[in-house]
């Protein structure tokens, strides 16, 4: 006869069943305790990825990401690399993707193809792109530098130099249609030395190359940035005797520039940006030359500070980084004076057409209002 089990005897069963499991792994875990170690372990790693998952997504969800390429590496660009070394950008909201694609031409070929949003690179070339018909303009927004950053490099000391010894000398000089040689031969002319008749011009060696050639024995003279002029000093391959910057007036030798399309559908971002570039501007101004170069010293990783601190002493000295982002039109006149020197501009430039100076005003107005 098939016994009648009630509900209640049901629950009972299955919970005595449990109960007997519960032992059974109670007893497993006490006959193997690393166990309990182990499982705890596996649990805490999966908890800390969890955390730091939803972390970077926050993170990510808070910071805007700008891409941006510069033209080269160098002591030239110290206030750039302040903004990002001293936290101005973070503040901002702002964290910056940075590349080097070394030459003027490459740069704004990586900015017209989308590989970037924003360029640091010779105000020149937003020029030339223009005159080529581009649709959608390279917009200069933000001044970094304001004067040329080379110096002139002889091979042996010069005392109480004179620009006039340069005359039937060999000249190791920079490219044709770049800033630093449309400086160097505007400097020249200024001083009475025609850079086609009076010496020997050298300029189909690549930027990178340059400081090299010279040091192997190409050239009397040679046109160089720091920190690389302060390095031939101190090992005795050349030595500094005059300066491009003090001769070639105010000049916006290296900007920020954007596609103009960028500027209008990114404004938010790129008056975070500017504002972040002016405090460094002003942190840079008045700051010693030890505290700058120890800021930047981990992008020049094989640069003492000593030849860091002396590097950015010279260009603090001739006033070499700009004081604020705002590009003026005098400045902007004088590039433009230089260019048509060098023969690499025939018609003006417009400035209202190639300088968006919204962002650096409100930045100025804003960090010095009350």
């Amino acid at each position: 006869m098939k016994k009648f089990v009630s509900l209640n005897d049901f629950k009972l069963s299955k919970k005595r069943h449990y109960n007997w499991k519960y032992i059974q792994l109670t007893s497993f875990f006490y006959r193997y305790p690393c166990l309990i170690h182990l499982v705890a372990l596996i649990f805490l790693s999966f908890f800390m990825l969890w955390t730091l998952s939803a972390c970077e997504k926050q993170e990510s969800e808070t910071f805007t990401t700008i891409r941006l390429a510069e033209v080269t590496r160098s002591v030239f660009y110290a206030p750039f690399y302040v903004t990002i070394s001293e936290g101005f950008f973070e503040e901002e909201g702002l964290v910056i993707e940075l590349m080097t694609t070394p030459g003027g031409d490459k740069t704004m070929t990586t900015l017209l193809s989308n590989g970037v949003d924003v360029i640091l690179v010779g105000a020149e070339t937003s020029i030339y792109v223009a005159n080529q018909g581009a649709k959608d303009k390279v917009m200069n927004f933000a001044v970094l530098t304001q004067t040329d950053g080379t110096f002139l490099v002889a091979r042996e000391p010069i005392a109480d130099f004179q620009w006039q010894q340069l005359m039937g000398s060999t000249f190791l000089g920079q490219r044709v249609g770049g800033m630093p040689q449309m400086v160097s031969e505007y400097v020249l002319k200024q001083q009475q030395v025609d850079p086609d008749l009076d010496l020997y011009l050298i300029q189909n060696i690549d930027f990178a190359n340059i400081p090299s050639a010279f040091a192997s024995g190409t050239g009397d003279f040679v046109q160089l940035f720091e920190p690389t002029a302060s390095l031939f000093e101190e090992e005795g391959q050349g030595y500094v005797v005059a300066s491009f910057g003090m001769e070639s007036g105010t000049v916006p030798y290296t900007t920020f520039m954007a596609n103009e399309s960028y500027l209008e559908l990114n404004s938010t971002t790129i008056a975070a940006f500017t504002r972040a570039l002016y405090r460094a501007q002003q942190w840079v101004a008045t700051e010693a030359a030890t505290t700058v170069a120890t800021s930047i010293a981990s992008f020049f990783p094989d640069t003492s500070l000593e030849i860091l601190t002396k590097s950015i002493e010279r260009y603090q000295l001739q006033h070499t980084y700009a004081l604020t982002p705002l590009l003026d039109e005098t400045m902007w006149d004088q590039l433009q004076t230089i260019m048509i020197e060098a023969q690499q501009l025939t018609e003006p430039a417009p400035y209202q057409g190639l300088v968006d100076t919204m962002f650096a005003t409100e930045a100025i107005n804003k960090e010095r209002s009350p």
